[in-house]
């Protein structure tokens, strides 16, 4: 077996994932958001995922990741509630 045809090494929580790599690994979740989308979250402080920067890039943890997308979904509704069931 050459190099080329090795299988790709498995994916562990502890991978680093740049910002394109976190977007793209998102979507496995049903969570939309482009790398930009991603900056912008961390920039303004919230609605994003956990981030860490070394030297100055951006790196997200493929566990902390799967997490935030997880707690992401909302539960299953039957129906939507009427103005008058809404209200307190």
């Amino acid at each position: 077996m050459t190099p080329a045809e090795a299988p790709p090494p498995p994916e562990t929580d502890d991978d680093w994932l740049t910002r394109r790599e976190a977007s793209d690994y998102l979507w496995r979740f049903g969570v939309r958001m482009k790398p930009t989308t991603l900056a912008r979250a961390w920039c303004v402080g919230t609605g994003g995922p956990p981030c860490e920067h070394i030297r100055n890039r951006p790196f997200y943890r493929r566990g902390l990741l799967r997490d935030w997308a997880e707690a992401q979904r909302a539960p299953p509704q039957r129906r939507r509630p009427t103005s008058q069931e809404a209200r307190p």
